[in-house]
């Protein structure tokens, strides 16, 4: 079974489950993406250029993150942005 079949499930478990990958939405147009923080030097920006282009194709979004890259997301932010998003970009930056 290919690797992008599977994805381990980032939420702080003891022992980490192997879930299967949704396959992604032919399209955003009607849906809501989810902007996730992690807390990173310089995601904000990266998360405001994505924004700015996703807005410009009339894509609505949500932002949502940690305080800090050291902090684990905590289950209640993990349920808004997954309650309030349709697909979700979590942003790695540096």
């Amino acid at each position: 079974m290919s690797s992008m079949q599977w994805m381990r499930d980032p939420t702080p478990e003891t022992s980490p489950l192997k879930r299967a990958r949704l396959a992604p939405p032919p399209s955003l147009d009607g849906l809501t993406v989810g902007l996730f923080d992690i807390g990173k030097t310089r995601t904000k920006e990266f998360l405001d250029r994505v924004e700015l282009r996703l807005r410009e194709r009339h894509i609505r979004t949500v932002r949502c993150g940690k305080p800090t890259n050291a902090k684990i997301a905590t289950p209640e932010n993990l349920q808004n942005i997954a309650a309030e998003a349709d697909v979700v970009l979590i942003a790695l930056s540096d």
